[in-house]
């Protein structure tokens, strides 16, 4: 609120809020390490290192057994590969809102005057980090154990389809967060999105083999076209073909951020006015 000078009788300025860009590296770099979670040496390593193998292990044993060939088994073991920045980008990210709800700060985060869009964004800088790292280690297993083969003149085309496949997932996970604002919990999206990804993002199979009905619904996922443009630069494709599959993944991208940014601000509402603000 602004004060009163009381020689001149003039309104003084209101304070000035915190700046976009300090709010947004404060909740980068603290938040982790307080309410989300994000720096246990455990969780980090985990994610990175044990979880892509564990899932490629899985279902490049489920590939051998039913009698796929080497072409199938690297297909399989690069699809999940990739499909593990969910575990990063759409449960840590999500899950988010469930911490602050548990701790009881949901609240006073939603009541300061801090830039929106920097906090949310600010959080999801650090889970890119670990979804890139993430898919980088799944990668190297595909191309150690599974033999994938990755050209060298192919690697920074790859690099790029990576980089653009993580900023979508995280814009992803911030999208379902504010679903979960509303909601009990948001371990139940992330597990249907997790299975939804598997299934209709062409991990485990071609989705072209899908009906045209779960293909469509397949891309609307940023996960199906970050894994695409990610299949075309292994392959070599040219640069022409894989800057479309780039497009495609900055547009979902966008659209998931923009959509992150309305649905938050329509389930803040909607749990103020129900009460679910404070519930968990």
């Amino acid at each position: 609120m602004a004060t009163v000078n009381a020689s001149a009788g003039a309104p003084l300025a209101p304070a000035t809020r915190t700046s976009f860009w300090r709010t947004f590296w404060t909740n980068a770099v603290i938040a982790p390490r307080t309410t989300l979670g994000f720096m246990r040496i455990d969780f980090v390593l985990g994610t990175i290192f044990i979880i892509p193998l564990m899932q490629m292990v899985f279902f490049v044993f489920v590939v051998q057994v039913s009698g796929g060939g080497a072409s199938a088994i690297a297909f399989t073991a690069l699809g999940n590969a990739v499909s593990t920045v969910t575990y990063s980008s759409i449960f840590s990210v999500c899950q988010t809102t469930d911490s602050e709800k548990q701790q009881g700060t949901m609240e006073h985060l939603l009541v300061s005057p801090a830039n929106r869009l920097a906090l949310y964004f600010g959080r999801g800088l650090l889970p890119i980090l670990i979804s890139l790292a993430t898919v980088s280690v799944g990668i190297l297993y595909a191309v150690l154990l599974f033999g994938v083969q990755i050209p060298v003149a192919t690697v920074p085309s790859l690099a790029v389809s990576v980089t653009l496949t993580a900023f979508a997932m995280v814009g992803f996970g911030l999208l379902l967060g504010g679903v979960a604002l509303y909601l009990r919990t948001s371990i139940i999206l992330g597990n249907i999105f997790l299975f939804i990804g598997l299934l209709l993002s062409g991990v485990n199979f071609p989705a072209s083999q899908l009906p045209t009905v779960l293909q469509w619904i397949g891309y609307g996922f940023p996960l199906t076209w970050g894994l695409s443009a990610i299949r075309a630069s292994v392959a070599g494709d040219s640069l022409g073909a894989v800057a479309l599959l780039w497009g495609a993944v900055v547009v979902a991208a966008v659209v998931s951020f923009g959509l992150a940014i309305g649905l938050w601000e329509y389930f803040e509402r909607r749990a103020l006015a129900t009460g679910s603000i404070a519930r968990f």
